[in-house]
């Protein structure tokens, strides 16, 4: 439970506006011009900061000017602290799927062997080549992000009449992609986040050198692979695999005490 209430407390610090979601507006003010270290769309009428990976797109599509080396230094400056210690607590979607894997269902847990590449496709296509090569679009923003479609676009949609008009394919492809990642995430832990986020594919590279890490004392240590079994995403906890993304469940399962995810 304590985590869930740190994941509320850093949605609502990132999205403090929520009057806006009724009005339909979206701030755009002086705190719009710093990223927040979650995937938390622009668009989005609550949002107080810039979703890093739109800055990221902005800075490949030619936008560079004084974006280029603030991006890049704020994702590897949070990257190597925190690892994907901010996709567990910090991220605004992450805590949407994680509310979803909630409901009481039969749960599949899988490794996803194959499938958690994808998000290294993604963000090295869709965040880095596709901006940079074929027109200033913010190509994963614009056609695969469903963060940016349920947070942003279905208040917008719901508030604004002259954009219910808009309406056309690319919104309900995205809204399909978004759908589905709803459903599956009721049932699959995280499977944006282990599939397709690109935020979370930069910061699971850190993951091995972060500051904030999974450690395992070894006196303490009996080899009881409980927190193996803990793992909803079937990797070995102290090995800080890029897939782990600090949902602390290893850490509990532990009754020697001998993980932690600290600096030390």
């Amino acid at each position: 439970m304590s985590r869930l209430l740190i994941q509320l407390g850093f949605f609502l610090l990132q999205n403090p506006f929520l009057h806006n979601f009724f009005s339909g507006r979206i701030y755009q003010g002086e705190l719009k011009s710093f990223c927040t270290p979650g995937l938390n769309c622009y668009s989005c009428p609550a949002a107080a900061f810039s979703c890093p990976i739109g800055a990221a797109q902005m800075f490949f599509s030619g936008a560079r000017h004084t974006m280029s080396l603030y991006v890049a230094g704020f994702l590897l400056s949070v990257g190597v602290i925190f690892g994907k210690f901010i996709c567990g607590f910090v991220c605004p979607f992450g805590l949407l799927q994680d509310l979803l894997y909630r409901i009481k269902t039969p749960k599949i847990i899988t490794r996803l062997r194959f499938l958690k590449y994808v998000k290294y496709a993604v963000l090295a296509i869709f965040v880095v080549m596709l901006p940079m090569f074929f027109t200033n679009l913010p190509w994963f923003c614009a056609y695969i992000c469903p963060s940016g479609t349920i947070f942003a676009a279905v208040p917008l949609l719901g508030a604004n009449d002259f954009l219910r008009d808009q309406i056309g394919g690319q919104f309900i492809l995205k809204a399909i992609i978004a759908a589905g990642v709803l459903i599956l995430s009721v049932f699959i832990l995280r499977i944006f986040c282990r599939v397709l986020c690109p935020l979370g594919a930069i910061y699971g590279l850190f993951n091995r050198i972060a500051v904030l890490r999974m450690r395992c004392d070894k006196k303490k240590c009996t080899g009881c692979k409980r927190c193996n079994k803990a793992c909803h995403v079937k990797i070995e906890p102290a090995a800080n695999s890029p897939e782990c993304f600090r949902c602390g469940n290893c850490v509990k399962a532990c009754e020697e005490g001998a993980l932690s995810c600290s600096r030390e």
